[in-house]
């Protein structure tokens, strides 16, 4: 390329050193084996042409731009989102690192539960047992006194019974009517 440059230079000074016999003794410069100067002017032409339609009328000046900043914005979010799950990353290995001590941390609290759980049932289960224990007193209370009426109902109809026995045995018939004769006499004294 640059040798080409040189070429091009140098043919277009001589050109301008020499006047009209100058394509006879450029020719064999524009015709040397692989720098052949058709091919250069060509490219030449072709290049310009390709620059002043891409920047002019395709204007993707503007589009490599547009794109460049869309480019820019996907590459600053995707910082941001790294630097998010990183983030993210980082708290679940903290929460991992202490998942050991939460879980010491939750069965010596559940131990704790479980102990006070067992003293308050035990205290529920004295009280119950003293409430239970006052109440058979009561009731062996009531029923001895009420076991003591009865005793003292069936001595007193047992005495009654043996007392009609024993003066059933004991009255003889001519006491009944002595007893029945004082009796209306009563009645009859009083009566008056």
């Amino acid at each position: 390329m640059i040798l080409g440059l040189n070429i091009s230079t140098t043919l277009f000074a001589l050109v301008i050193a020499e006047g009209a016999g100058w394509w006879t003794r450029l020719e064999p410069y524009l015709n040397y084996p692989g720098f052949e100067a058709w091919k250069f002017i060509n490219l030449a032409i072709f290049v310009l042409v390709l620059i002043y339609i891409l920047t002019k009328k395709a204007n993707l000046g503007a589009a490599f731009r547009a794109r460049r900043e869309s480019i820019k914005k996907e590459l600053a979010r995707a910082q941001l989102e790294r630097d998010a799950a990183l983030q993210q990353l980082k708290e679940v290995e903290e929460r991992f690192a202490r998942l050991d001590t939460e879980v010491a941390s939750i069965k010596e609290q559940s131990k704790r539960e479980a102990a006070e759980e067992r003293e308050r049932i035990a205290q529920s289960t004295e009280t119950e047992i003293a409430k239970l224990s006052e109440q058979a007193q009561r009731e062996i209370e009531n029923a001895g006194k009420a076991g003591k009426k009865e005793m003292r109902r069936y001595t007193a109809e047992q005495s009654v019974r043996l007392a009609e026995d024993l003066i059933r045995r004991e009255i003889k018939p001519e006491d009944d009517a002595r007893l029945i004769t004082r009796n209306i006499e009563e009645l009859g004294g009083a009566a008056q």
